[in-house]
């Protein structure tokens, strides 16, 4: 089992800066994907970004050149700094990792962290 908790949300203004910070902790060593899926109020959830195996990275187009995904693999860590936030980034922010060893393969959900961007 994984167990993800995140941390980092809150209210910032528009075109301002946060940074979420996920920690894994459990059966890690087979993790292969880390990353963020965010859920806005009525929405479905989505894929924001996420880091997989040899440095490859996924953004979703709508956050390209504003926010950034970092793994720390030896602190079973993920981050996302995120910049020039907008009122639309508002939304529940999820921590997701994935193992693509195991058959089937096994998906993993952090409880969520609350971003608010206020205009």
């Amino acid at each position: 089992q994984v167990q993800l908790v995140e941390s980092g949300g809150g209210l910032v203004q528009d075109g301002g800066s946060l940074r979420l910070s996920c920690v894994a902790s459990g059966s890690i060593f087979d993790i292969n994907v880390m990353g963020w899926y965010r859920q806005a109020p009525g929405s479905q959830r989505e894929l924001v970004a996420v880091s997989g195996n040899f440095g490859r990275t996924q953004y979703a187009d709508f956050v390209k050149g504003r926010f950034t995904i970092s793994r720390d693999d030896a602190k079973g860590t993920v981050y996302l700094q995120m910049r020039t936030l907008k009122p639309e980034d508002t939304a529940v922010y999820y921590c997701y990792a994935k193992k693509e060893s195991t058959m089937p393969t096994q998906d993993y959900w952090g409880q969520g962290t609350q971003v608010t961007v206020s205009s």
